[in-house]
Formats: structure tokens, C-alpha cells, sequence
């Protein structure tokens, strides 16, 4: 059963601004369109809209745009204006929206893939869109063309896509858990490295092009900060949701996390801290603290004439241990425990209270998360919830 999350008081917390009652079917994704008042939305009912805020300090919607099929994901480039719409048929269209943002222009369609298209993400420095769906295929086209380039068949199907753009290093996250980085050029792709480290599927990825870190999020209320770029093949967990991890965005000018969850929590996670990786979990048929023997350690069980007992771990020193050496919780922060975890009496001892100082603030937006997305020049957070309302937040207090 997962932990219970304890959140603190804080003296400084996000600012509700606006609350957009959009429809009576959940938006799917939005956009918080930088320079403007206004949201680009994408729901359910098959419709995507522009809202801009009037006088009255209302958003209304300066677009209504109703779709073939079911919308499924979006990309949105401002400087461009362009909007990149998947839908459960496997087609993806492009939109030029205005300058004035009242009208919505057809630009390319994409017949991109068989099924529902579960990511997509413009890379306007190549002309290219990036395109992954549930038949297990990720695709690369031309966007002055709108011509396919490649495709690669994934080991499952995807569910989140990230591009650095110097190293043309595409990071595809999907449903097994796992993180694959692709090398693209023009026509062809090359397998450049995978790994896993999440139980659950990725729902979430973000990619920090100064400090070489991708951040990976998941269904397994986990996020994982994978060192790349320094070459050290370090994996730091950050546990501080009780439920699916919806969206992750880096604030890099403050180097603070901010992530999302479906417990409708919005986590501040302070990343200028030195955080240490989690231990590798041990194995043995005793307990590394008494000896006493492990419920299948049938032999010495019998030696020593004692039931055998439940195994755990030591989150901080990863040794096996009975419930007895173990009855202590703690929480260790720079390992990205923010809430109690379990730990061995002695490693209760040794820990200080300095070491046990949080390193993240958490918030509560009153409603199951969905999407999420940050505007960093203003310090803006969009939350969609399932509550079918779209809140916009002011970070500012917290992401300073």
C-alpha cells in the first residue's frame, strides 16, 4: 500500500488566477499561449478551441473547431503558431493559428499511423514532426512537405516523447516502463542506448538541454532523473505522489522540478541540492540485521527451529531485513523520499534532522490532474483536471 503523503504548511503556495469551465467532456490537453491571454484546448468531444480572456476577465472561446475523429495528444509551437493534432484514427493535422488568435487555418495532414496517436512534438529548428501511436511505431516527417521520413518500430507502444535538438537525440518513453533514445538524421535512426527503471509505464517526460538531464515520469507514482549528459549513469528517484505521475516541466533559471499528479498534487522539487541515488536492493535468505531466517529459508528454518519471517528493505542502505530490524520510517529527502519510507533501526539512528530537511514543497490544486503544462516567462502552471475545468496558476511564489 503506498505511503500516506503528509503535506506541510507553507508560507508560499501557488496563485489560482482563472478557471475555464470548458465542456462536459474532459480536455484531453492545453496549452497556455505565451504573450497572450489564452489557452489552446483539446477534449473529448472531438473540438479544439481557442480561449481568450475578455474584459469581463472571462475566458471565451475565439475558436471552435470540431474534428473528424477523436483528439488523442498536440504540440504547439508559438513562434509559429503552428498546432499538430493526433486522433485515435492515426492521422495528424496541422493547424496555423492567426496572429489575432480567431481563426484556424488547415495546413498538412499526416496519415502518420493505424492506430490512436499517443504523442506528438513539432521540432521547428529541423521542420520536423514527431509522431507515436498504440501500433508500436514512431515517426519522423517533413513538415514543408508534409512528407514521411522514417519510422521505428518501439517495444511497446509510446507515450512520451522529448528532442535535443544540438545532438538530434529523440528520448521515446512508453508503456512498459521504458526509456529508449533514438539518434535521427534526415532519413534513417539509430539505436543509441535504452533503459528502465520504472515498475510502471511512462506517462511523463522533460528534457533539460543545459544540464544534460532527462526527468521520466510514471504510472508507478514515481519520476527518475537520468544523468546523460554528465556521462555518470546515474538514476535519482523523487517519490512525492500518491498517484499516476501526469506531467513533469523544468524551470532551469531556478533549477526546480515541477510535477503533476492524478492525486491532484503539484510537487516543487528544489534540484540544486546534491541528491544520491537510491541503493540497490540485497538479497539474502536471513535477515542482515538478526539473522533470523526468511520465511522460504526452509534449511536453516529447520536448524534453528524458528518460523520464518517477511522480508523488507532498508531504503537507505538497501540491506534485507525483518519487520523487527525494521520497524522505524523516516524521511530521506536527498534520495527523494519526502514522506516516511521504511529503514533499519540503525539507519533511523544515523540519520540527522538535517538529513532529514525536505527538499520539496507540495501543493494540492483540488482536482485530479490530467495534463499540465508550464509557461516559464510568466511563471504560469495550466492544470487540467477531471473535473472537466482547466485552472491557470501563478508559480511565481513558489518557482523563485
Amino acid at each position: 500500500m503506498a505511503a500516506e503523503i503528509q503535506p506541510r504548511a507553507q508560507a508560499r503556495k501557488p496563485v489560482l488566477l482563472s478557471k475555464i469551465e470548458t465542456s462536459q467532456e474532459l480536455v484531453i490537453t492545453a496549452v497556455i499561449i505565451p504573450k497572450e491571454d489564452g489557452v489552446i484546448s483539446v477534449s473529448d468531444d472531438r473540438t479544439i478551441r481557442v480561449w481568450l480572456k475578455r474584459d469581463s476577465g472571462q475566458y471565451w472561446p475565439s475558436v471552435y473547431h470540431s474534428m473528424p475523429a477523436s483528439c488523442s495528444c498536440m504540440s504547439f509551437n508559438p513562434e509559429t503558431r503552428r498546432v499538430s493534432v493526433g486522433m485515435d484514427n492515426g492521422v495528424v493535422l496541422d493547424f496555423i493559428v492567426s496572429e489575432d488568435y480567431n481563426k484556424m487555418t488547415p495546413a498538412h495532414t499526416y496519415q502518420a499511423h493505424g492506430s490512436r496517436v499517443t504523442a506528438v512534438l513539432f521540432v521547428l529548428e529541423m521542420e520536423w514532426l514527431l509522431t507515436a501511436a498504440q501500433d508500436r511505431s514512431f515517426c519522423w516527417h517533413c513538415t514543408e512537405s508534409g512528407h514521411l521520413l522514417g519510422t521505428h518500430r518501439t517495444a511497446a507502444w509510446v507515450t512520451g516523447l522529448q528532442f535535443d535538438v544540438e545532438t538530434r537525440h529523440v528520448f521515446v518513453g512508453d508503456q512498459s516502463g521504458q526509456v529508449t533514445i533514438l539518434k535521427l538524421e534526415q532519413d534513417t535512426c539509430s539505436l543509441v542506448t535504452t533503459f528502465k527503471g520504472h515498475t510502471g509505464s511512462v506517462t511523463a517526460l522533460c528534457w533539460d538541454s543545459m544540464q544534460r538531464v532527462l526527468f521520466s515520469g510514471s504510472s508507478d507514482h514515481s519520476i527518475i532523473m537520468w544523468d546523460i549528459g554528465g556521462r555518470k549513469g546515474t538514476a535519482i528517484e523523487l517519490q512525492g505522489h500518491n498517484d499516476k505521475v501526469q506531467g513533469l516541466c523544468y524551470a532551469p533559471h531556478t533549477r526546480q522540478l515541477i510535477s503533476c499528479g492524478s492525486d491532484g498534487g503539484i510537487v516543487i522539487w528544489d534540484m540544486e541540492v546534491d541528491r544520491q541515488e537510491t541503493p540497490e536492493w540485497l538479497d539474502s535468505d536471513s535477515c542482515q540485521k538478526c539473522e533470523q531466517p526468511f520465511f522460504w529459508n526452509f534449511k536453516q528454518m529447520w536448524d534453528s527451529k524458528k518460523i520464518g519471517l517477511r522480508q523488507h528493505h532498508c531504503r537507505r542502505c538497501g540491506r534485507a531485513v525483518c519487520g523487527k530490524c525494521s520497524s522505524r520510517r523516516s524521511t530521506i529527502p536527498l534520495m527523494g523520499f519526502e514522506f516516511p519510507v521504511r529503514v533499519c533501526d540503525a539507519c533511523h539512528e544515523s540519520i540527522t534532522e538535517q538529513e532529514r530537511a525536505p527538499t520539496a514543497t507540495f501543493h494540492d490544486s483540488k482536482h485530479g490532474i490530467v495534463h499540465m503544462h508550464y509557461e516559464p516567462t510568466r511563471s504560469w502552471l495550466l492544470t487540467s483536471g477531471t473535473d472537466r475545468v482547466i485552472k491557470l496558476w501563478d508559480m511565481s511564489p513558489v518557482v523563485s
